[in-house]
């Protein structure tokens, strides 16, 4: 659901298209369209529910923000699981949000770039929607501000799902089912509106923070490189319960960069390369990894940051190279892979 970018207008309607670059103005001038036409109907009755009862918040974790006309309710929660996993959201009935991300995967995939219906290929790696309820803001580049808004982006963009809004709702209102679960969820029949909020409903109980890591379950080579992802300076940028920062930042891991990154938005040539903080909960999961899927394993990673990347203007100018042994790196990496939570990927409430 997340690697193409842009937003641009088609006959009236919301359209995504996978053109590199836009202007920043009109692209901010466009999300802001976007918020009224998301946001335009809001005639639903507030629903009180306990989001402890739907939500598993771990120990450490702070509470979700939720908009106010869209609390978790158990129903919309079922309904946005039921969408999550439909194929006809997307034009050729043959993808789902869950074909790029894949509960066993940690809701990423195993493509360095994903692909859409027909096959089409993407651009980016699709990343892991664990814990996407907390993000400040979506994509790589950080252009989407809420998560109701980030799912017009794989509805209507070419290589996803390529649906215009009025036509994939035409579809699906044909679904009885469908139909009775969105009376129940928000007291209005199917629409674009319903769509997004009730998908969003179902991402935000996507909460992981039960890993050997959390419950101090480590052995002696992962407590070791417990101890060297806090000296060597990793968490600066993957702190805290959700291991990032979720700020911007080049990393130089790559000699080239063809993906502007946050420029795609901004269009500063200081945010060339330069892309959100991801999550390090589940990496072991999600190879491969960076933004273009690059690099296949997480040892590569780990050596490419301990050999201090390559150089780029706008690269981080606290990173350089580390000085890890290759024992430092293995057990580095075990701290990682120790950071898998089994817990959510198996969990059958994530499971169609």
């Amino acid at each position: 659901m997340w690697p193409c970018a842009s937003l641009t207008v088609n006959s009236g309607m919301l359209r995504w298209s996978s053109s590199a670059d836009r202007h920043a103005g009109g692209v901010l001038c466009l999300i802001a369209a976007a918020v009224v036409f998301v946001a335009g109907c809001t005639d639903t009755t507030p629903v009180v529910a306990d989001p402890e009862q739907l939500i598993d918040r771990p120990p450490g974790f702070p509470e979700q923000a939720f908009p106010a006309d869209n609390f978790p309710t158990p129903e919309r929660v079922d309904l946005g699981k039921q969408l999550f996993f439909d194929i006809r959201m997307s034009a050729n009935r043959d993808v789902s949000c869950a074909t790029c991300h894949d509960p066993a995967r940690a809701f990423a995939d195993a493509l360095p770039t994903s692909r859409g219906t027909a096959s089409r290929q993407g651009t980016r790696n699709s990343p892991s929607l664990a814990n996407v309820g907390y993000l400040p803001y979506l994509m790589r580049e950080g252009g989407v501000p809420t998560l109701e808004m980030q799912i017009l982006v794989p509805i209507q963009e070419h290589v996803e799902f390529d649906l215009e809004a009025p036509l994939l709702v035409e579809r699906l209102r044909q679904d009885s089912l469908l139909q009775s679960m969105s009376r129940s969820a928000y007291n209005r029949p199917l629409d674009i509106w319903v769509i997004t909020r009730a998908i969003a409903s179902f991402e935000r109980t996507l909460v992981s923070g039960r890993s050997r890591v959390d419950i101090g379950d480590l052995s002696a080579s992962e407590q070791r490189g417990k101890t060297i992802f806090s000296s060597a300076g990793c968490v600066s940028c993957h702190g805290g319960p959700l291991y990032t920062d979720n700020r911007f930042t080049c990393n130089g891991l790559l000699e080239t960069y063809s993906d502007r990154g946050r420029a795609r938005l901004t269009n500063d040539p200081a945010d060339v390369a330069v892309f959100r903080v991801p999550s390090l909960r589940n990496v072991a999961l999600t190879a491969p990894y960076l933004h273009n899927g690059s690099v296949e394993t997480l040892r590569e990673v780990i050596e490419r940051y301990n050999q201090g990347g390559f150089p780029h203007p706008n690269k981080n100018a606290t990173l350089g190279p580390l000085g890890l042994s290759a024992l430092d790196c293995a057990d580095l990496e075990a701290f990682l892979r120790a950071l898998t939570d089994d817990r959510f990927t198996t969990n059958p409430r994530f499971r169609p």
